[in-house]
């Protein structure tokens, strides 16, 4: 029992805590940031005001996270983020395929908590910091209102991934809230005032069948005149949570100081939209629904965006300029919304596309003016048109990851964020990541620690491809199809394919490369046929007498012809992809990017693959065998598609694939990572939308290590993550090693992207 007859003012329980590096903001970013640092060996402490992790992609907002995939609707192949921020996305694919929010928190509050290295402050906000000089903070003052304690919290780096900055704004660093003119930096696409200067809130509600009718009797602050909205027609029984991501508000007001009265607004609207379902008599499907939740929360887009050394801007996205410091890359399409939201007669949003993924610099990710603070999430430092790519989630935790990383170097180094690029350890950061599983486009993993860069690899087999066999699967050519195919330079030679005629026409076939090897934008024609079809089976001999002038994907295309179907092939293989001309509205894609004359952005077709269990490859003959699948490909530095399939896949036939590296000496080995193909064109949309499966069907489940004597290393059965690290209890000293691997089914053959051992 407690009695304190007292009456002088009383003081908050505090705690003081110390750490490497303080991330405020518990978003998808915060906690990517959090786990890369905590396994870098750093002492964090992550502070999220939230009860759960995950901001907007949480159970509180539910928006699903994306970033470069962009729903598969853009020209980004294999273009998933790597590093941690791709182990939450398969881990939630794995447990979580249905896309039920509440199991996405459960992802990563059980991956933040199995850190020992994270101390994570939960419902705890930041409202103030110390500075020890004009230009660089020690220490953030946070208050939990659950266990009423206040926090003191004392780093030498901290990372403001808050959203809105919390901690950026109180230490005075340098920011910018609002749209830039066209004139500062040259961008095309700047929006005007009538258009907006910011990008609204959004809140979501979910609905559900109860099996019986049920009424509903509207609030009192519900919008009493649906058509107020002027896409009200929209509202239906069958779209919801995110999907509603254009119930939005508020980019006329501060997005930061409004934001509760943003969010009344969307109530009101949400409310209201739910009061026309279910009593406007238009929905009698609505019956038997009821309102089973709406956000309290409202998910936010835009509102300080602050400046580090580099600002991003429309060109770098469109003209997908290298930066030196590169550390991670975005590629969701420059999409901006008008500032009057919901209530706004134009289209919910502007989405323009770049032709392939871009380069975001380490630059961009420190304040230009407080020199121990890194940027991380929607803050970076981005113009208003740039931040309209840069935003997403998926690509904001990409780069948290880098920033992490960085946290490490200098703590080992004793450095500073901006010196890392001023006094010229890029390189080492680079290097750190790529090791990571990070992807950085453009940048190949020079990794001097790996042993397997000194060995011989060999396999038991090699994929030649000569093909893919029919499998009594024929689609018609509804849309423009291209088969995938990586080749090498010179002569294409012939392939054969064979098609349905239900009627007697022509079948235009055109070869295409991509004016880039390294994105999958086809934009140009090499050569083309033009070929007879009858009516019933046709054997098309195809000829082409352009040359490849380097190594890349070949886009053998069919153009669209009703009558015509084609023979599909049921096999699938790492690194091969049919894309179809076809229309994906979600992103804005309707088969061709025509944008407005003289807005900065390209003209240009979307070539894209439709989800499993469609996206059959085009059953074909080759006149050559393909050898693009060779063990050397364990050892290129490069962990996925890109020009090339850039994995070692064994051949069908083989029973017992087994890959051997080997060394003239003995090696002691303590470390071995592999890199297996979960599919990084899958976007794995985190919540809402549900997927065909929870294991990538190219991911091989079961393999074995042995070593030079034949011991058994390590055993793993039914694996379904990228990156497998295998920490051994004991250096392994060995002249070899060989990794026996399970073929994933008879449809596909069993593949490695990589192969790294340390000691």
């Amino acid at each position: 029992m407690i009695t304190n007859q007292g009456g002088e003012k009383r003081q908050l329980r505090s705690n003081e805590l110390a750490a490497d590096i303080a991330i405020i903001g518990g978003g998808v970013s915060g906690t990517c940031a959090a786990i890369t640092a905590a396994r870098q060996g750093l002492k964090v402490v992550l502070v999220q005001d939230r009860p759960v992790l995950g901001g907007n992609a949480s159970s509180e907002v539910r928006l699903w996270m994306l970033g470069a995939t962009s729903h598969m609707g853009n020209n980004n192949r294999w273009a998933r983020e790597g590093g941690v921020v791709d182990e939450l996305m398969v881990e939630n694919m794995y447990r979580n395929p249905e896309g039920n929010p509440l199991i996405f928190d459960t992802v990563l509050l059980d991956k933040v908590v199995s850190e020992p290295n994270i101390t994570l402050l939960l419902n705890t906000g930041v409202y103030d910091v110390e500075k020890s000089a004009a230009d660089e903070l020690s220490a953030v003052k946070a208050f939990c209102s659950q266990n009423s304690t206040e926090y003191m919290i004392h780093a030498p780096l901290f990372c403001d991934a808050s959203g809105d900055g919390i901690v950026a704004f109180l230490a005075g660093a340098a920011f910018r809230m609002g749209a830039e003119a066209k004139e500062e930096f040259g961008e095309k696409f700047a929006p005007t005032k009538e258009y907006g200067e910011l990008l609204g809130h959004s809140l979501y509600f979910y609905s559900k069948d109860t099996g019986k009718p049920v009424k509903f009797v509207a609030p009192s602050y519900a919008l009493d005149d649906i058509t107020k909205v002027p896409r009200f027609r929209n509202f239906n029984t069958r779209e919801y949570g995110c999907k509603l991501w254009w119930l939005e508000y508020g980019g006329r007001l501060d997005t930061v100081h409004d934001t509760e009265k943003i969010k009344w607004e969307l109530w009101k609207v949400a409310y209201g939209a739910w009061n026309y379902v279910k009593n406007s008599g238009n929905f009698p499907e609505a019956e038997n629904l009821t309102l089973e939740w709406v956000g309290t929360i409202p998910g936010k887009r835009e509102s300080r965006r602050f400046e580090g050394e580099y600002i991003i801007k429309q060109q770098d996205i469109v003209n997908q300029q290298l930066h030196d410091d590169a550390v991670a890359f975005g590629g969701w399409s420059i999409d901006l919304h008008p500032a009057d939201g919901v209530f706004s007669e134009k289209p919910g949003c502007n989405q323009w596309h770049s032709k392939g993924i871009y380069q975001i610099p380490y630059r961009s990710l420190y304040s230009r003016n407080i020199k121990n603070l890194f940027l991380a999430g929607r803050i970076i430092s981005a113009t208003h048109v740039a931040f309209g790519s840069t935003r997403v989630m998926a690509t904001a935790a990409h780069a948290a990851q880098a920033v992490a990383m960085a946290a490490k170097i200098c703590k080992d180094k004793t450095l500073l964020p901006a010196q890392i690029y001023h006094k010229g350890f890029i390189p080492e950061l680079q290097t750190e990541l790529l090791r990571s599983g990070h992807h950085i486009p453009d940048l190949v993993l020079n990794d001097t620690l790996d042993l397997v860069r000194s060995a011989q690899v060999t396999a038991s087999s090699e994929l030649l491809l000569t093909g893919l066999p029919e499998s009594e699967l024929f689609k018609p050519l509804e849309f423009s199809v291209a088969q995938m195919i990586p080749l090498k330079a010179g002569a294409i030679g012939t392939f054969v394919v064979h098609a349905e005629g239900d009627a007697a026409t022509e079948l235009e076939v055109e070869l295409r490369i991509s004016s880039k090897k390294s994105n999958h934008t086809p934009d140009l024609t090499i050569d083309k046929v033009s070929l007879p079809i009858n009516v019933g089976r046709n054997c098309l001999k195809i000829s082409f007498d352009a040359v490849m002038p380097e190594e890349s994907y070949a886009f053998l295309t069919f153009m669209k012809n009703p009558d015509v179907k084609l023979h599909f092939s049921t096999k699938r293989v790492t690194g091969l992809l049919s894309v179809f001309n076809a229309i994906n509205k979600e992103v804005s894609n309707y088969g061709k990017q025509s944008p407005p004359e003289d807005i900065g952005v390209d003209e240009f077709e979307f070539w894209c693959p439709k989800r499993r269990p469609e996206g059959h490859n085009i059953a074909f003959n080759y006149q050559y065998s393909i050898n693009a699948f060779g063990a050397a490909n364990v050892t290129n530095g490069i962990d996925r598609p890109v020009s090339a399939p850039n994995a070692w896949v064994a051949d069908w036939k083989d029973k017992n694939p087994a890959l051997t590296i080997s060394w003239k000496e003995i090696k002691t080995v303590k470390r071995i990572e592999l890199l297996f193909d979960t599919d990084f064109d899958h976007p794995m949309e985190s919540v809402l939308m549900g997927h065909p499966e929870n294991v990538m069907p190219f991911c091989v489940r079961n393999y074995v290590i042995k070593d030079d004597k034949g011991t058994v290393v390590f055993t793993k059965t039914d694996n379904y993550q990228t990156r497998n690290i295998i920490e051994l209890t004991e250096p392994l000293n060995t002249r070899s090693l060989t990794i026996y691997l399970e073929h994933p089914s008879d449809e596909v053959p069993a593949a490695l992207f990589s192969v790294r051992c340390y000691q």
